[in-house]
């Protein structure tokens, strides 16, 4: 079937913010098809997630509004739509999965009552024959003892295995379009391919659509139909995949393939795109690449590219592509190599050891019965050695549950070894007490894995980023500290007006930086 199940036409999503209106999604404008896979792809903080959330009328308002455009599905306008008819829809008939799985399941209710809930909401159905279904789409996505599990909480389970529990709660009702918001992004690669593996298998049995948001062009490459590229609030390029990917044409859309690591090119440096988007409170006038496009033609900056074809099947928002426009085309510099990057080698590390780790074990006990008598350990892990010189970057792989993050965890001393010994810069971390080791962890520090969860919903990003800077006694004053705070940010690629928000107003990807801001 061909027929059209989703048709987006000149969304705007705006957000009223204390210093303007943020023109988060301005005017995009896209179809996917019954049965279709179309992934949107695009930066942090392009628009991607907003406009999964507008489709499912999640947004809160009167802080988020519609300000124009529409949004069909089977022809019902989910705008105008009155949210009585709207729920009938949101988890029936259209499906999420979010983008960070823990923080999108209640932690104090068993996976069971969480997947029946949606079963008894939208199908009427008793709660024995929910529980039943429940459990089926446990097994479905590869739950092992899905009898069992049905019963157990959401901290009981690994990152991929929530993805997987996601997944069951999303496809319980059987939806015709399932959006996937980043689906695999804090999975390992072997999860990640599993995951994929599933939604491939599960989209061809049931026949549904779908819309899969993503930063990673590989995953886009092997499960989507159609794609569309998202910059600054505004799809720039969209065309079938295989053709986007054989002959990309918007400077932005060449670029982001040229940072996308190979073998090929190990031993220089990846090729990374200059500067920063621009603020969606104050888009600019004319293209929005313009300032970080190295093919930028006065006309760029004085005139807003549209989205026109330059193929069948292939639109692209550029003047160096509009057939209005010929010799623009003589000026698209899709082999110009980035300057000062041809060449370039990496130096060889210092050979001074910096962290050494012997023989660490860390071993948690099992207990049972009424006294909590302790019949047996997990060995998450169990005697590891590894060194750590100076400058050095050391890479650490393995499958979800192998003891990668309790490794880590232990070195730092955020969980108590079992054995062995870890030496810092010649000082043994196990052997000091918790008072030296609070001063002495200036010296390391974590990005963790969830970025939502390690930071304070409560705290604006401006506190998250001093605290730290508190204790150790970093910066002469208050003013200097605010003035490295504002470094920081920059050095991560973020804007020093959004240090008044909160974590829930930043993309994933954004307060991945806010963490890595807070680490330096």
């Amino acid at each position: 079937m061909t027929s059209e199940l989703l048709t987006v036409s000149n969304l705007r999503t705006y957000f009223h913010t204390p210093d303007g209106t943020a023109r988060a999604v301005d005017g995009i404008s896209f179809g996917i098809n019954r049965g279709e896979a179309f992934a949107l792809v695009g930066e942090s903080g392009c628009g991607k997630s907003v406009t999964a959330l507008s489709i499912m009328r999640l947004l809160q308002q009167p802080a988020a509004f519609h300000a124009g455009g529409s949004i069909f599905f089977k022809g019902t306008d989910l705008i105008g739509l009155p949210e009585g008819e709207m729920r009938k829809i949101r988890g029936n008939k259209i499906s999420i999965i979010f983008q960070e799985p823990i923080t999108s399941l209640n932690p104090v209710f068993t996976i069971g009552n969480q997947i029946i809930e949606v079963i008894r909401l939208h199908q009427g159905l008793d709660k024995a024959a929910a529980r039943e279904k429940a459990i089926a789409m446990l097994n479905r996505v590869g739950i092992a003892d899905a009898s069992i599990r049905y019963n157990a909480y959401p901290h009981q389970f690994s990152g991929g295995m929530l993805q997987r529990v996601m997944i069951a709660i999303a496809l319980a009702c059987h939806p015709e379009l399932l959006i996937a918001d980043e689906p695999t992004t804090a999975l390992d690669v072997t999860i990640q391919d599993q995951i994929l593996t599933l939604l491939r298998e599960l989209r061809g049995d049931m026949g549904m659509a779908l819309l899969l948001i993503t930063h990673d062009l590989g995953i886009v490459y092997e499960n989507a139909d159609q794609v569309a590229v998202m910059y600054a609030g505004v799809i720039v390029e969209a065309a079938r995949t295989g053709r986007l990917f054989a002959s990309p044409a918007h400077p932005y859309t060449k670029q982001l393939f040229r940072s996308i690591p190979a073998r090929g090119k190990r031993g220089g440096q990846l090729q990374t795109i200059s500067g920063t988007p621009p603020r969606c409170l104050q888009p600019p006038v004319g293209c929005r690449f313009a300032d970080r496009c190295r093919m930028a033609m006065r006309i760029c900056r004085q005139e807003e590219p549209l989205l026109k074809p330059v193929a069948s099947d292939h639109l692209v928002a550029c003047h160096l592509h509009d057939p209005d426009r010929p010799a623009a085309a003589f000026m698209d510099g899709a082999t110009a190599p980035v300057p000062g990057t041809e060449g370039v080698s990496f130096k060889q590390p210092p050979a001074k050891e910096l962290l050494a780790v012997q023989g660490l074990r860390v071993h948690f006990p099992v207990k049972k019965g009424v006294l909590k008598r302790t019949v047996g350990y997990v060995k998450a892990v169990d005697t590891v050695d590894l060194t750590v010189t100076e400058g050095m970057t050391m890479a650490l792989v393995g499958e979800s549950g192998c003891g990668k993050s309790t490794l880590g965890k232990a070195v730092l001393r955020l969980l108590r070894p079992t054995g062995g010994s870890v030496s810092f810069d010649g000082v043994d971390l196990t052997s000091l007490s918790p008072a030296a080791l609070r001063r002495f962890r200036r010296n390391f520090q974590i990005i963790f894995q969830d970025p939502f969860s390690s930071l304070n919903p409560r705290m604006m990003v401006k506190d998250i980023i001093l605290e730290p800077m508190l204790p150790h006694g970093i910066g002469s004053s208050a003013s200097e500290r605010m003035a490295m705070v504002g470094r920081l940010m920059e050095s991560v690629g973020l804007e020093e007006d959004m240090l008044s928000r909160y974590p829930h107003e930043f993309s994933g990807g954004q307060r991945q930086r806010i963490a890595i801001a807070r680490v330096l």
